[in-house]
């Protein structure tokens, strides 16, 4: 195991005492204090005092290992095409593109007349970025007149957007400025203004506005009063109308307003009733309609603009079992389905005239999903694919031949050639008698039984499945000889919606379960030494981290957990978080049910810290993240320092400048990545080998 370095003394947070009751039963947490009352802002120089400290520990630990750091990073940043740019798109008289300078970490971004051969400047991310040290661009929307852009971005990583309007003819900002939004934009059909969505204090997006171009009085079109629903902006793919989509994780009801008429009241579509999803688009015949009414792999509808209610939904296609319908998008003459057919990614197109096809493609393991299609009427539709092994590739669709034409494949300029590496899934039958999909890749000299290290990914949560995609940055693990996994463990939706349903709120333990079983079998069956995994999870990804090294931290070598979510109860019985109302549906709420808080505190990662060995374990955070906040990694660490028996490196970096996705920059981000895998070699002590 990879042990602390005895000269350096690691970081020792203060203990005060903090009690707390709920439903008779009783707690007590001394790292309490590290999360400060004036939060979304940290003046507390205590606590800021000991994230510095943490930071510097980990800072000296890693000098030594900078070498290796800057090699890895090198290898990672030469994967990527220095100058690359996107395929255009075309957008009405206009072409679009995206391109980054040679060695530039942020986009510009052009566009140019049909026809022309020179491309104009749209916005320039890197001036925008120049001082700053977190940059992201949110919206970018042009006018439908095309004279006006309207652009959002976030400038401190705590997601929240301000919306800015420049001229493009004159290439000079307009005194609008909307500060805390979401970032959302959509335009009015006659350019005369836009629509967005503040954001509350809280960082709940709340309530709609519109705005009309130099007007300082913006109207309210629509406020969601329930703190545990979200709303979102979007436009249909005709461009006819805005939609208005308020939800929480379960439950959505969606208002549209035409955007020839911007003045027009939101129409409702269906109200709201607990676990009805649905969304919503238009096309040639009206309204199509996504919604697991009658199915939880969801049904495609058809209905009328001025439809009454649910009652004039027809059926065009109804999910099943093996058929998980995952999204929806009108396009002239015909709507294309992404959707999931026994746990492998589909393109379905279903048309006007009745007939329906399937996209062929040339894997049999891969993901794809609908691409940058920006109008309406197109001849081909454009796909974005992957695989393990296969970089990610731009395929447009000829309608008329059904051929898949390959407009772009990822570069990777240092150099990969695909059969060199291999890939494989297999099913893992766990405790309960569920088989559990893992996909694994490697290079084609890896040998099973040869006790080489391997490297396990999960997430298991809100629905959101793991797909089998490519990583160039993964390729300086799998030439050190590391295979790679990912677990498509219950809580995502990989097998369908009741694959999600099975690893959410009673149910969670088994995303943790599977987790740990799949370990345990990989382990079993060759693909790893005893004792020879490395894993890693973001957020919800992290609170799986937490909750499977509590339960067995034999299995593993080392640890990473990025963002975590490893501070369950507290944050559910939080109300005032921005977050916590609409995670109820997700995890339950432990404040008005007690069931749900015996639930939560039998798994919660930093509540069933034990007095016992813990691998070595790389912790990250983000001061300004308001996914998961700051305390939660700070806690987990702080309290994992006192508790453990162990002297095994335990590290945490937190981002004082930076939000939920860590750095901005597209290779400075890399750095980040780099350090982790470097603390991955090191744990298996492969570190010295190559200074």
């Amino acid at each position: 195991m990879l042990k602390a370095p005895v000269a350096l003394a690691a970081p020792k947070a203060a203990q005060k005492p903090y009690h707390a009751s709920h439903h008779g039963y009783e707690f007590d947490d001394p790292y309490f204090w590290l999360k400060d009352p004036g939060y979304p802002e940290v003046k507390d120089e205590e606590i800021l005092g000991y994230l510095g400290e943490e930071n510097k520990y980990f800072e000296t630990v890693m000098s030594e290992r900078k070498p290796l750091i800057d090699k890895v990073f090198e290898e990672i940043k030469g994967r990527q095409k220095e100058d690359d740019e996107s395929v255009p798109w075309k957008d009405g008289a206009y072409e679009y593109r995206w391109a980054f300078a040679k060695g530039a970490e942020y986009r510009t971004w052009h566009r140019r007349k049909l026809g022309a051969e020179a491309w104009d400047v749209l916005l320039d991310e890197v001036s925008e970025a120049e001082g700053l040290e977190f940059y992201r661009l949110g919206g970018l929307s042009v006018s439908p007149c095309g004279r006006y852009l309207a652009y959002s971005a976030d400038k401190n990583g705590s997601e929240r957007f301000t919306v800015q309007v420049r001229n493009l003819e004159t290439g000079e900002n307009l005194g609008d400025e909307i500060s805390e939004t979401s970032g959302e934009i959509v335009w009015a059909a006659d350019g005369s203004g836009f629509f967005y969505v503040l954001v509350s204090k809280e960082w709940r997006p709340y309530r709609v506005c519109f705005h009309t171009l130099g007007d300082a009085d913006d109207r309210t079109v629509y406020e969601e009063s329930d703190t545990s629903f979200f709303v979102h902006l979007s436009r249909t793919s005709s461009r006819a109308y805005l939609v208005i989509r308020t939800a929480d994780h379960v439950t959505a009801e969606n208002r549209i307003i035409p955007l020839k008429n911007p003045n027009t009241s939101p129409f409702l579509l269906s109200p709201r009733r607990q676990g009805h999803d649905y969304a919503v688009d238009h096309g040639d015949e009206g309204l199509y309609l996504r919604s697991n009414r009658e199915h939880k792999n969801f049904c495609v509808y058809r209905a009328p603009v001025n439809a009454k209610g649910e009652e004039d939904w027809q059926v065009m296609l109804r999910g099943d079992d093996r058929h998980y319908l995952t999204g929806i998008r009108a396009f002239k003459g015909l709507l294309a389905i992404e959707e999931s057919r026994d746990g492998l990614d589909q393109i379905r197109l279903l048309k006007t005239d009745g007939t329906d096809e399937y996209v062929a493609f040339p894997e049999p393991v891969y993901e794809v999903g609908l691409g940058n299609n920006a109008e309406f009427e197109q001849d081909q539709i454009r796909l974005s694919y992957s695989s393990l092994v296969t970089p990610p590739t731009v395929f447009d669709y000829d309608l008329a031949s059904g051929q898949l034409i390959t407009r772009k494949e990822q570069e990777i300029p240092s150099g990969y050639d695909k059969s060199e590496y291999r890939s494989e899934r297999v099913m893992v039958k766990v405790r309960d008698g569920v088989e559990v999909p893992v996909s694994i890749v490697y290079h084609k000299g890896w040998k099973k039984d040869a006790g080489a290290p391997l490297h396990l990914y999960g997430y298991g949560a809100y629905g959101l499945g793991m797909s089998p995609s490519f990583s160039s940055a993964r390729l300086s693990l799998l030439d050190r000889g590391f295979a790679y996994a990912i677990a498509h463990i219950r809580g995502g939706d990989e097998l369908g919606y009741g694959w999600y349903e099975a690893g959410k709120l009673e149910h969670r333990t088994n995303t943790f379960n599977d987790f740990v079983d799949v370990a345990r079998h990989l382990t079993s069956s060759g693909y790893a030494a005893p004792g020879g995994i490395s894993i890693s999870g973001g957020s919800a990804g992290g609170e799986l981290m937490g909750a499977v090294v509590n339960q067995a931290p034999e299995l593993f070598s080392a640890v990473v957990m990025h963002v975590p979510f490893v501070d369950v109860l507290n944050t559910m019985l939080d109300a005032d978080l921005p977050l916590t109302p609409i995670e109820w549906p997700e995890w339950g709420n432990p404040i008005e049910d007690k069931a749900a808080y015996e639930t939560i505190a039998s798994y919660c990662p930093y509540t069933n810290m034990q007095a016992k060995a813990y691998p070595p374990m790389l912790v990250t955070g983000g001061l300004n993240d308001p996914r998961v906040t700051y305390w939660e990694p700070a806690k987990w660490t702080a309290k994992l320092r006192a508790t453990k028996t162990d002297d095994n490196l335990l590290m945490m970096k937190i981002n004082m400048g930076a939000g939920h996705g860590g750095k901005s920059g597209r290779f400075e981000r890399f750095v980040e990545v780099a350090e982790e895998y470097v603390f991955v070699l090191m744990a298996f002590g492969l570190a010295d080998k190559e200074k």
